[in-house]
């Protein structure tokens, strides 16, 4: 099986991955029907993880491992979560990306990853007291394709906003060629587009964090 990064890509990624300060550990979730893209995220995930000691990969099905789907709120495939590591400990940071984080979007992945080793989402101290004080959930879905430049801004300004408080707040990058009838069900027409807790609200493209954050308090009153 040939591989997906070339050396040039494993280098410039080492050297960032050089950076981190705690580890990651990554959860992928497949299926072993109906997944074109199953096979080849994992790869991408394996390769990407084989690049720095402080990464780490686990691997389950989406329907043998469905408890553990379940704690994570995992309902497709594939899916990878990116999680805090502290020793045997897994702390679910509400990090979620649906599909092969490709094209633009491995700049995604990689912005995950040094986000959550960071432990520290970076946020406005006005943003991160709402979203702590939140006492309803909301679910992030921010659609995007692999072409699009503006999307990875738009995806990780979201994970930021699950770090925050990941009880309440899910945030999920979804491929929307990929997953077309989630887009479809939401009208999506352009990308990003960030829909907030099933259509309740919805922003269209990159925008900065007080913009986000605005609609959300708006659903949330």
């Amino acid at each position: 099986m040939s591989e997906l990064l070339n050396e040039d890509v494993k280098k410039q990624v080492r050297e960032v991955f050089n950076g981190l300060q705690h580890p990651v550990q990554i959860l992928f979730f497949g299926s072993q029907a109906n997944c074109d893209y199953c096979n080849d995220t994992r790869q991408l995930l394996e390769e990407v993880v084989a690049l720095s000691p402080s990464l780490g990969l686990t691997v389950y099905d989406l329907k043998i491992d469905s408890a553990i789907a379940n704690k994570y709120r995992v309902d497709k495939a594939p899916v990878f979560v990116v999680a805090a590591k502290d020793g045997e400990t897994l702390t679910d940071t509400g990090i979620q990306y649906a599909g092969i984080p490709s094209g633009h979007e491995f700049n995604t992945l990689i912005q995950d990853i040094i986000l959550v080793s960071s432990r520290d989402s970076g946020l406005k101290e006005t943003t991160r007291e709402f979203l702590k004080a939140l006492q309803k959930p909301v679910h992030l879905q921010v659609f995007v394709t692999p072409t699009c430049p503006y999307c990875p801004r738009a995806v990780v300004l979201a994970h930021k906003m699950a770090m925050e408080n990941p009880g309440m707040v899910r945030a999920e990058g979804i491929e929307s060629m990929e997953f077309q009838d989630v887009a479809n069900q939401f009208n999506v027409s352009g990308v990003p587009q960030t829909t907030i807790n099933s259509g309740a609200g919805t922003v269209i493209g990159a925008v900065p964090e007080t913009n986000l954050l605005a609609e959300i308090q708006r659903v949330m009153a």
